[in-house]
């Protein structure tokens, strides 16, 4: 929330003044439409990385449905838009032709849309209507692959995914190099340089971490904590998490027969089994003492790896005697839902922040590709609600509590995470009163709040990095007051 001029009316405002300054140039101001009538729209989600970092699975993952990738679109050079729809339906747009209609259909391995005739690097977008109730509040993105960097660090695929996102999920399997190199490009300008609140990094294919171990996931998120101390990193985005996509994917979408064949997997002995799950062709051998059929083994391979077999069986014989409850384990250890949370968390009930970050963006980048009489004037416009946007620094320190360096006690920690949106951006949520708390009682609380938290932010005892954290709780606990005295709740 923002004291004073609310964010999404100061962006809204600007681009009106930069519609007004380039009325006489079409295309400045077919851009700029554009920007407003996405402000209305779903928010737009890229999943983005390099080559095999498993970026349409962990879509799917996501989305909890099997939709992606399209067959031959990451090859074409295509971003793939998934968007929710009443019937599944799918639009090719080109560089040279009309949109196109594509017959659309469902592969084993994904959606299956109909691409002959189209030329390498003729394909721009193909737009896939899907009915799921995933989509209701975002679009997701399926990106091509980003192939490297040049040696001003940018790629053409991450410069788009940077300007046609509102946020991004970027897959890594190691974190370091061109990957790195490739989310700084997106920080040359103001917008990107006032805070990296619409990235969160995710170290994907965790699974093969330590070659496959049990514990390997366990190892991934160790190394995605450590990596998030990493200032490199924590200039670049808002978290850091390690996901496997391929066994989030499989606990989302795991059938009572997939159940059922690693049930009867699972009873046999650990010792006669172990030898057959060091490689997929021994697993699929007839000489397992299992009555389960290869092609059924072939076909868990497919869904859950290697890896995921293993920690599938293991699961069952511990405890996990249901469908639903491997399901709910598999999604937990694969840390999808952390990095749900993180969506919901960061972005999702951020829609409003992000979009006006997209717009300030936008209005920027025509500002300095194309300046003219008065363009100075709104560059600082931009700079001003920039460094005004108490919306950004929020999401800061959401990150930085989250990863502890703060030094806040635990205790304090969670108050100022509720506080400024952590748990939910509505009143009661922040302040941590019921649902239908009267406007007294949310006045009280957010009173209480400020004053705490105003002495610690004045307290010389306190370390710097506390004492503006606790101005940005401070400040938050303003614009709540604020709300309530204008009538909101």
């Amino acid at each position: 929330m923002t004291v004073g001029l609310r964010l999404d009316e100061a962006v809204w405002g600007l681009l009106h003044q930069a519609l007004e300054l380039y009325r006489d140039n079409p295309r400045a101001t077919g851009h700029l439409r554009r920007q407003l009538a996405r402000l209305e729209q779903p928010l737009r989600i890229a999943i983005a990385g390099p080559w095999r970092s498993g970026k349409s699975t962990m879509l799917n993952a996501l989305m909890g449905e099997e939709v992606a990738p399209v067959d031959g679109a990451d090859g074409s050079g295509a971003f793939t838009w998934y968007e929710d729809g009443a019937q599944p339906h799918a639009t090719a747009y080109s560089t040279s032709q009309p949109p196109q209609e594509l017959a659309i259909g469902k592969s084993p391995t994904g959606m299956r849309v109909d691409l002959v005739g189209w030329r390498a690097g003729e394909l721009r977008d193909i737009v896939v209507r899907w009915p799921t109730r995933a989509l209701r509040q975002v679009t997701l993105i399926d990106t091509p692959a980003i192939t490297g960097v040049d040696e001003h660090g940018r790629t053409p695929v991450m410069d788009r995914v940077l300007r046609d996102a509102d946020a991004v999920v970027y897959l890594t399997r190691d974190g370091r190099g061109s990957d790195l190199r490739a989310l700084e490009s997106g920080r040359e300008s103001a917008v990107g340089q006032a805070a990296p609140v619409n990235v969160i990094v995710v170290r994907s294919r965790v699974d093969e971490t330590g070659g496959g171990r049990i514990d390997a996931l366990l190892t991934a998120r160790q190394l995605a904590r450590r990596q998030h101390r990493d200032p490199r990193v924590t200039a670049l985005c808002v978290h850091v998490v390690a996901c496997s996509g391929l066994v989030g994917l499989a606990g989302r979408v795991l059938s009572e027969s997939d159940f059922g064949a690693l049930a009867q997997v699972a009873r046999v002995p650990r010792a006669a089994l172990e030898p057959f799950l060091l490689s997929a062709d021994r697993f699929v051998r007839d000489e397992l003492p299992v009555e389960v059929a290869g092609g059924t083994r072939a076909a868990l391979l497919d869904r859950l790896g290697l890896f995921g077999v293993r920690l599938a069986t293991t699961l069952v014989r511990t405890g996990c005697d249901s469908r639903v409850a491997l399901s709910a384990e598999l999604i937990r250890r694969s840390g999808l839902g952390e990095l749900r949370e993180l969506v919901s968390r960061f972005f999702v009930d951020r829609r409003d922040t992000l979009k006006a970050r997209s717009a300030l963006a936008a209005v920027e980048a025509v500002l300095r590709a194309d300046p003219t009489h008065g363009s100075g004037e709104l560059l600082g416009a931009v700079e001003q609600i920039l460094a005004g946007a108490h919306e950004f620094q929020e999401l800061r320190l959401l990150a930085a509590l989250r990863d502890g360096g703060l030094g806040f006690d635990a205790e304090l920690a969670r108050e100022a995470r509720r506080l400024v949106g952590g748990d939910g951006v509505g009143l009661d949520a922040r302040l941590g009163v019921e649902h239908d708390a009267s406007v007294q009682r949310l006045w009280e609380a957010a009173s209480q709040a400020q004053w705490r938290w105003r002495e610690r932010a004045e307290d010389p005892l306190l370390r710097l990095p506390q004492r503006r954290g606790a101005q940005v709780v401070v400040r938050s606990c303003e614009g709540m007051l604020a709300e309530l005295a204008e009538g909101g709740r």
